[in-house]
């Protein structure tokens, strides 16, 4: 797929399946820095990976001379299961024999997710549908275009909180929906649902019955008071229809260990499970065994919470009430509005060029809508992974250079 324009399956919308970040590339190929680069496209964590990392691989290294169970050593399930029970307000204990499963970071679960909610869910209505926020994370449409789905966007722009607009959603397109994907903190815009936001979704997923794929690797990474809800709170207690993605990526600052958890209702668990044993690689276990120690330690995602918090803070200084900036309320990106300098594409290019600042297109993001807008076209994301000094340069750059 990495090297093809689109991805066409019959009786689905061909939809565009290039990588935001080779579409970048492409625009920025025949530019020069104007400054010293400052790369914020990736959203790759740079702060320090935690202390016990080497230590756990290190005393588990016979590990890597055998094949590790597809659904996840013990202590790893329950150190994954306790770590839920005690971040979440669940309905009751996660069972982790039967409701956690340990994944290859969260990419590769969420592809192959779609592919095992159309073979759950038994749809008559018409072509099969996969809900999906606009903008969006590239492996959701990628899974629903794999599973035979169509790819339905919702537009999640400001005037709904950055969140889709669940009151849009007709009866109609709810009948053949076999799974919505949805992220609280969002990605690119830290859009944070409440409680009564996951409820609604919850009954619609009743009443309809498809299942909510809840994609919370930023839940951890939030600026508020108060810790962001997880979907696995509003399910009722056998967590029917609600599964929760969530990884060590940014939490624990370990992207290149590509480890990560699926959770909820085990009808869905154990049919994932039954999948991933045909086509997914293991996951090592000495791997296993440092995911289980992060889970099992919050001071390193206390620190590493902190650490954005300043950043944050930068943030509202030197941005201030330009490009209808407001703090979001997780994640670590900034969503900035730059429609007064052209949109995504032209500020890219300038903040390239002349400040040698590399964001991502808020445009490449998202899809069009059948209206023909774009969700993303007027923003750039901005990714907050550096250390305090090269953030506060960066940020001071682009505002020199958006005037």
């Amino acid at each position: 797929m990495s090297g093809a324009e689109t991805l066409s399956l019959p009786n689905v919308r061909t939809v565009q399946t290039r990588s935001p970040f080779v579409r970048l590339t492409e625009l920025l190929a025949d530019l020069k820095p104007g400054q010293p680069p400052i790369n914020l496209t990736v959203g790759e964590p740079q702060h320090p990976i935690p202390h016990f990392v080497g230590k756990v691989i290190q005393s588990s290294l016979k590990e890597f001379g055998r094949y590790p169970p597809t659904k996840g050593n013990d202590h790893f399930r329950q150190a994954a299961a306790q770590w839920l029970n005690r971040r979440f307000h669940l309905p009751r204990a996660m069972d982790p024999e039967n409701e956690v499963l340990v994944v290859n970071g969260t990419r590769e679960a969420l592809f192959l997710a779609a592919m095992t909610a159309r073979e759950l869910i038994n749809k008559r209505a018409g072509p099969p549908a996969i809900l999906i926020p606009n903008p969006f994370y590239a492996a959701y449409v990628a899974g629903a275009t794999a599973a035979g789905c169509d790819p339905v966007f919702l537009p999640a722009r400001r005037k709904s909180g950055f969140l889709p607009d669940l009151d849009t959603l007709e009866p109609e397109l709810l009948a053949r929906t076999v799974a919505i994907f949805f992220g609280s903190p969002s990605n690119p815009q830290g859009a944070v649902a409440d409680r009564s936001y996951l409820d609604r979704l919850l009954a619609l997923a009743h009443q309809y019955d498809f299942l909510i794929f809840s994609d919370e690797c930023y839940s951890e990474i939030y600026t508020t008071d108060k810790a962001p809800s997880g979907m696995l709170e509003a399910a009722d207690r056998e967590f029917s229809n609600v599964i929760v993605f969530n990884s060590l990526s940014k939490r624990s600052n370990l992207p290149g260990m590509r480890v990560g958890l699926t959770a909820g209702d085990r009808r869905f668990i154990k049919k994932f499970l039954d999948f991933r044993n045909v086509v997914a690689p293991q996951v090592p276990g000495p791997l296993q065994e440092v995911a289980a120690h992060a889970f099992e330690d919050e001071a390193h995602v206390e620190e590493n919470r902190r650490l954005y918090k300043l950043k944050f803070d930068l943030a509202d200084q030197i941005i201030g009430d330009r490009y209808g900036y407001a703090r979001p309320a997780g994640g670590f990106f900034l969503w900035l509005d730059v429609s007064a300098y052209g949109g995504s594409e032209a500020a890219a290019l300038k903040l390239w060029s002349e400040a040698g600042v590399r964001i991502l297109p808020g445009g490449y993001l998202a899809h069009l809508q059948p209206d023909g807008s774009n969700p993303g076209a007027d923003f750039i994301r901005v990714a907050m992974v550096h250390d305090q000094h090269i953030t506060a340069e960066a940020l001071h750059r682009i505002v020199a250079t958006l005037q």
